[in-house]
């Protein structure tokens, strides 16, 4: 690597470390207890479109460091209580360890691997599932066509097992990115429920491509 390479990465590392010290959601996080501040993301979407009731059967998928399990937790707790009682069921895998939420069952894989999508049906139990929430995102490349493809992978698998395991009138949400194969993602969601809200949530940092495209209701499968 090049000094001004080098040079360059201080200064880009300085900058996010500047914008995250200040950043009003990674404040309020700390106050208000969650791991991060993408909690914020998800209850923006949740009180704008009334998804997550107490109650529910909730997948997170993607979860670590579980920030948005966290959120989830809470809807589903008697006075949104961080801790004790629930009303529900939340079901979390990620590839990487998450530290324990109480109440939440947590499945450590990857979700493309048949055996832990395995496991995640096991702990789902063949109870229809109300919600499902994708954070899940790749590592990146920096090769657009690659990572536009891994990107679209991880999110079809995540709407192929909505699809098979959400009750008619559940949710999917679920992270995408702006950019190559965003339009054939919109059209997969399309295809699949009968409401497609795409949703940028203010605590979407501006200068991320992240998005969220919500799936409300299954369309009728046809039959094979």
């Amino acid at each position: 690597m090049s000094t001004q390479s080098k040079t360059t990465g201080k200064k880009v590392n300085k900058a996010w470390l500047h914008d995250h010290v200040n950043d009003p959601y990674v404040k309020q996080a700390q106050k208000d207890g969650y791991r991060a501040r993408a909690a914020y993301k998800l209850k923006e979407i949740d009180e704008a479109l009334g998804l997550i009731k107490p109650g529910q059967v909730v997948v997170d998928l993607g979860s670590t460091p579980g920030a948005w399990s966290q959120y989830v937790r809470r809807r589903l707790a008697p006075a949104g209580a961080a801790a004790g009682a629930l009303d529900g069921a939340i079901v979390s895998l990620d590839i990487l360890p998450m530290e324990p939420i109480e109440g939440v069952i947590f499945l450590h894989g990857d979700f493309r691997e048949p055996e832990v999508l395995a496991r995640l049906e096991g702990a789902v139990g063949g109870r229809p599932v109300d919600v499902v929430v994708s954070d899940m995102a790749p590592n990146l490349s920096g090769i657009g066509s690659a990572d536009a493809a891994r990107i679209s992978h991880l999110v079809e698998l995540a709407v192929d097992f909505a699809v098979q395991h959400l009750r008619a009138e559940g949710v999917l949400v679920a992270k995408v990115f702006h950019g190559a194969g965003y339009d054939d993602l919109v059209r997969l969601f399309r295809a699949n429920f009968r409401v497609v809200k795409p949703f940028k949530p203010k605590a979407s940092r501006d200068r991320s491509s992240e998005t969220f495209l919500v799936g409300m209701g299954l369309k009728a499968q046809p039959a094979i």
